[in-house]
């Protein structure tokens, strides 16, 4: 009898072994997507704040600027998306895209860019497949407690769309400038 307090403890064990595989390949999957320099920029195609789809092919022959965040609404995600917008002009002035995509609804989305008066295109990445394809989907920990989330990250895109510049762990203050001033370099 392999029972303990009622508890079948080989169906237990092989079900804490089967997720513990199973949790072990999702990181590993995460951690292969490390994006570099000069690589294709992953195709994608996301639902968009006001409604349709965000697509890379949308922007064929055009660099984009792809700005990953944790969170609408925070703080610091509302700083640089407002700044994102703030510049939109001085982007497409360079010819230059800009989108934004978090793992938050289309229709939080909509919320954000209603509260904010948001000028960026927003996609809606909910299943993380896009954050985990640009590698931006990462373990954190806050207060002794990990968890996955999003990294902040910026991504410049080439007319190509390979990989020109990338910008890991963004701190928000004089970024949307940097971004800005690195579209000299294309």
């Amino acid at each position: 009898m392999n029972k303990l307090y009622g508890i079948d403890l080989e169906r237990s064990l092989s079900i804490s072994w089967l997720w513990f595989i199973s949790a072990m390949k999702a990181k590993e999957r995460i951690m292969m997507n490390v994006l570099d320099k000069g690589q294709k920029a992953p195709g994608f195609s996301l639902p968009r704040d006001g409604g349709g789809t965000l697509s890379l092919t949308d922007f064929d022959g055009r660099p984009v600027v792809i700005f990953f965040y944790p969170k609408d609404n925070t703080t610091g995600c509302t700083k640089e998306a407002t700044e994102f917008s703030a510049n939109l002009e001085a982007f497409t002035a360079k010819g230059v895209a800009v989108i934004g995509i978090s793992p938050d609804s289309a229709k939080s989305h909509d919320k954000f860019v209603a509260k904010h008066g948001l000028t960026v295109a927003l996609g809606a990445d909910e299943s993380h497949e896009v954050l985990e394809a640009y590698g931006v989907w990462k373990e954190k920990s806050m207060y002794g407690r990990t968890y996955m989330g999003v990294e902040r990250t910026t991504i410049l895109l080439d007319r190509n769309h390979a990989i020109a510049e990338i910008w890991h762990k963004v701190k928000v203050p004089g970024h949307v400038q940097a971004v800005l001033d690195a579209l000299d370099t294309l």
